[in-house]
Formats: structure tokens, C-alpha cells, sequence
């Protein structure tokens, strides 16, 4: 291997050593390989690539087969190039670490050009003081939930979330008013337009909400972190953009909240949603108390049993009247039992983000919130 300090023979100095053995002229190599003399004089001064066909042709001519003009052809334009691999395996473990292309998209980072400054950049935005250092999502004096276990996105996501929370001004928080809180969101689950009012009812109880578009491929759902001991903050992605996913996240991350854990949520939806049965015990009491809240346990069951399996339109939508909730949870419901599929009865899940989003503090879908360079 040769070393950085090393020279490197150049095929036109072994050509003129071949030539001067031989005592060729170039006129004569070029009669030889019939080639036309200004190629021949361009491969020797550098100024011209020696092909695959001109190393078969040098190869017979010199005897020395083609592999030989190949190798030297290509370890001479690598000790041309300029490349410093130092500064592209510092790129690379940049682009590892975070998702740096979508966060300068999206106005998280400023763009800058060296591996230097955009290490600083990324320092800065997680918090620490080099990549060596893990970041930690919350500052709480509760145990924190650490970033080891999330993806890049996730992780930038939800220090996005962090960063913009710390701009919201809220009451105090009201631990002893969540009961209270959890009654007035219930009521708001009835109709879609009440979806707007999300934002504000969490903000007079301490409680900051904001909304985030997840990166590319993220699949995060919702979080629930901590300023401090006594900020708490729930995000939502509304990447489900079905009112069903919408307040069973929003509920399942104030069960957080109560019981005070921090918390990541990926896959808290949908078709590939983890059971709850699969889940860490504070997650399946958020899954749990956010489903009975929403609809009650013993009045679904109830339901259940009596209609089962013919869930009409007409079925649905009078238990969710005489319960006073929108269908289209009842649906969702529903469809995490098994009872009906996930394509069935979707004219009742409405969506929701638009109307979430007017009232909320939300980055993403065309909306980029400032707060001060990164």
C-alpha cells in the first residue's frame, strides 16, 4: 500500500523507460499500436487516459499484458484526486447520526458546507457537546428516555418538538386538574370541529401541545416529554390523519402525562400497530386508560356482544350517539379488536389535521416555525 508521501509511477514514465530499452521514438510506438503520434504523446505527458483498448495494445506491444497499464493508469488518477477521506467519514457519521438533509429541508438546521460546522450545527440542536455524548430527550429530573433506543428521525423529531415547546407560554401546571382535563377532552372527541380546541384546553392545565409533520420514514406517532419536573409537553405527527388515531393519541400521551413517564410512540396506530399485550406496562395503561376513556370499556363489550358481526352504519353511529362520541372512534375501536377490518366503514373516520393545525403550534405541511438560529 503505498504511503500519502509516496510518488507514483506514472504510465508515461514507464512508457518512455520501455521506450528508451528499446530504442523506440514515440513516432515508432505509435506505428506499432497504430495509434496517431498526438495520442501517444498526451498518454506519456498525462494529459489522456489510457482505455482498456489502449492497454491491450500497449500490452502487446511491450509484451507485458494489459493488466499491468490498467493498474497504473488507475493508481495514478487516484493520487490526482482530491478527495479527503477524513472529511468524508466525518460527513458519514454526520449523516449516521441525523437525518441532515430533512432537517435542513425543513428549516431545523442552517445548511453549511464543512464536516466542521455541520457537526457544530448538529451539536447544537441535540444539545451536547460532541457525537460522542448521547442525547437525552427531557431534562427532567425524572429519569429520562434516552435517544440510544429511537431512530435518527425520531430523535431529531422530537428534539424539534422540544426546542419549539420551550417557545409556548402556558399556565402553570395543574397536576391536581388532570381528572378534570381528561373530562373536558372527552367531550371534545364528540365532533371533529371540537378538535381545534386541543391546543388550549391542555394549555390551562400547564399542559403544552404542539403539532409536528414526521420526517420521511419516521413513523412516529406522538411523545410526551418534560422541560422540567413540572412542564409537561405532548407532540402528535398526525400522520394518521383519522380523527379515531387522532384522540387516541392525544389521550394516550396524557396518560403519560398523569402518571408522569416520558415517552416515544411509534406504530401507536393502524394495521401494524404493537398489541397491547406486547407493550411495556406503562404503555398498555396508556393504550387502556386512553380506550376507556374515549369509549367505556363495559359499554363496548356490551355492544359487542349484542351487534356482533353485524356492524352496521346505522348500529354504530346510535351507540356512539347514545355515548355521546363521534363514530368514527367507535370504528377505530372496532378495528384494533378484530372486529371489523381496517378497510371497513372509512366514510366515518374523519380527518382532522386541518382543523387541528389552525389552533395548534405546528411545523410541518408548509408551516416552518422560527425560533432564533440553529
Amino acid at each position: 500500500m503505498l504511503m500519502a508521501n509516496e510518488s507514483i509511477q506514472t504510465p508515461g514514465e514507464e512508457i518512455r523507460r520501455l521506450l528508451c530499452e528499446r530504442g523506440w521514438t514515440q513516432a515508432d510506438l505509435a506505428r506499432v499500436v497504430d495509434r496517431p503520434l498526438p495520442t501517444i504523446n498526451a498518454i506519456i505527458q498525462g494529459k489522456k487516459s489510457i482505455t482498456p483498448r489502449m492497454a491491450i495494445a500497449l500490452g502487446a506491444a511491450f509484451g507485458t499484458g494489459p493488466q499491468k497499464w490498467m493498474q497504473l493508469e488507475s493508481a495514478y488518477r487516484l493520487s490526482l484526486a482530491k478527495a479527503n477521506p477524513d472529511a468524508i467519514e466525518r460527513r458519514a457519521r454526520l449523516y449516521d447520526y441525523a437525518p441532515i438533509k430533512d432537517m435542513e429541508r425543513r428549516g431545523w438546521i442552517q445548511h453549511v458546507k464543512s464536516p466542521e460546522e455541520q457537526e457544530a450545527v448538529i451539536c447544537r440542536f441535540f444539545e451536547i457537546n460532541s457525537l460522542t455524548e448521547e442525547p437525552r430527550i427531557n431534562v427532567a429530573t425524572r429519569e429520562s428516555t434516552r435517544a440510544s433506543s429511537l431512530t435518527a428521525s425520531q430523535k431529531a423529531w422530537c428534539f424539534r418538538a422540544k426546542h419549539l415547546a420551550q417557545a409556548i407560554q402556558i399556565s402553570p401546571f395543574d397536576k391536581g386538574g388532570l381528572k378534570r382535563a381528561s373530562l373536558r377532552l372527552r367531550d371534545l372527541a364528540a365532533f371533529p370541529e371540537e378538535a381545534r380546541h386541543v391546543s388550549k384546553t391542555l394549555a390551562e392545565f400547564g399542559i403544552r401541545f404542539l403539532v409536528i409533520e414526521p420526517l420521511t420514514g419516521s413513523k412516529i406517532d406522538g411523545a410526551t416529554i418534560w422541560l422540567d419536573d413540572n412542564s409537561p409537553v405532548i407532540v402528535v405527527s398526525l400522520r394518521h390523519d383519522r380523527i379515531d388515531a387522532f384522540w387516541f393519541t392525544v389521550l394516550h400521551e396524557f396518560y403519560h402525562v398523569v402518571h408522569e413517564d416520558a415517552s416515544v410512540d411509534d406504530d401507536l396506530f393502524g394495521e401494524r400497530q404493537m398489541p397491547s399485550i406486547a407493550k411495556e406496562e406503562v404503555e398498555r395503561q396508556a393504550d387502556a386508560k386512553a380506550s376507556d376513556r374515549l369509549v367505556p370499556t363495559e359499554k363496548l363489550d356490551s355492544f359487542i356482544m349484542r351487534v356482533s358481526p353485524l356492524y352496521s352504519k346505522t348500529r354504530i353511529i346510535q351507540f356512539a350517539h347514545t355515548i355521546q362520541i363521534h363514530p368514527g372512534i367507535i370504528v377505530g375501536q372496532l378495528q384494533y379488536r378484530g372486529e371489523i377490518g381496517y378497510s371497513a366503514n372509512r366514510e366515518m373516520l374523519i380527518k382532522v389535521r386541518d382543523i387541528v393545525i389552525d389552533s395548534a403550534l405546528t411545523d410541518g405541511w408548509g408551516r416552518n416555525v422560527q425560533i432564533g438560529a440553529n
